[in-house]
């Protein structure tokens, strides 16, 4: 009789039992710190909630992911989606971190409809070599470390530009030289970066749909197929999402009011604003905003 195999483990951080709501967006740690704990091997595991970046600076190993083998050689950086089977050989001499995120942080959800979405669903070991943005990954990545680990004010809103810079930058690098992709899914990326540039410009304004239809030259019909077939999304909720994550940003980490929260964020009536925000997260601006700091203490 065949043995039955073992399941594979879920943990927020290796060895650690998982919570049912988590009190971390973003964690780092060097990778020695875990692994020497496990005589330098990470046996096979899963995050079913987070996604991880593992940076490779010095030493060797051996990785295991989603059942294939890949040899470690620095500087490199392993890119691990949620619910990913992964486990790690290192030598000794293993130096590098390891960042743990929520996957609802992300800038954009793996397995999302556009390129970067569709390279963050999958595993990737990706060699940084010697070019200027392999070099820029691993400077930006040992600031992610330090930023984090420093706790200084504008602590967020660095952590969240670094880690889309880092994500970015590794997609890129892992492109292979010459692929090429249909014409039309290469003019809608073109369009959403242009529109994703607008739509940072002037969310504040509360813009309707038709005023990025006309700057990019589009019809609004035309605009929201474009932003559905490559975000998911309409351009009215892209909107709103913009809005709910500064609002929610502001609520944590700053102690302005909720109706000057509202203005800053271009709504004309604070009444209105707290309905716009219970109408998509559930509660008033205030009840989130004493839950959301009460878990994560600050």
């Amino acid at each position: 009789m065949s043995q039955m195999k073992r399941p594979v483990p879920t943990y927020e951080l290796y060895g650690e039992e998982s919570s049912d709501r988590p009190d971390f967006w973003l964690h780092c740690e060097t990778i020695p710190s875990r692994s020497r704990l496990h005589h330098w091997e990470i046996g096979l595991h899963r995050h079913e909630s987070f996604f991880q970046i593992l940076y490779i600076a010095k030493g060797s190993g051996d990785a295991l992911l989603d059942g294939t083998p890949r040899p470690i050689s620095p500087p490199a950086v392993i890119t691990i989606p949620p619910a990913v089977s992964h486990g790690f050989r290192f030598s000794p001499d293993i130096d590098g971190f390891v960042f743990t995120v929520l996957a609802s942080h992300l800038p954009v959800a793996p397995g999302g409809r556009n390129r970067l979405g569709s390279w963050l669903a999958t595993p990737r070991l990706t060699p940084l070599g010697e070019s200027d943005d392999g070099r820029y990954v691993a400077e930006t990545l040992q600031r992610l470390a330090e930023e984090w680990e420093a706790c200084r004010s504008h602590r967020t809103g660095l952590l969240d530009a670094y880690l889309t810079t880092v994500l970015g930058l590794t997609a890129r690098l892992a492109e292979e030289p010459g692929a090429s992709e249909p014409a039309g899914e290469s003019e809608n990326e073109r369009r959403m970066e242009r529109f994703d540039a607008l739509l940072r410009q002037h969310y504040l304004d509360h813009r309707p749909t038709a005023f990025y239809a006309r700057e990019l030259g589009l019809s609004p019909t035309h605009l929201n197929r474009v932003v559905r077939a490559v975000a998911g999304q309409s351009v009215h909720e892209m909107i709103a999402r913009r809005l709910l994550d500064a609002a929610r940003r502001q609520l944590v980490f700053t102690r302005a009011s909720v109706q000057e929260i509202s203005f800053r964020l271009g709504f004309s009536d604070a009444a209105y604003f707290s309905r716009f925000f219970v109408r998509h997260i559930g509660r008033t601006p205030r009840a989130w905003r004493i839950a959301e700091r009460l878990r994560l203490g600050v």
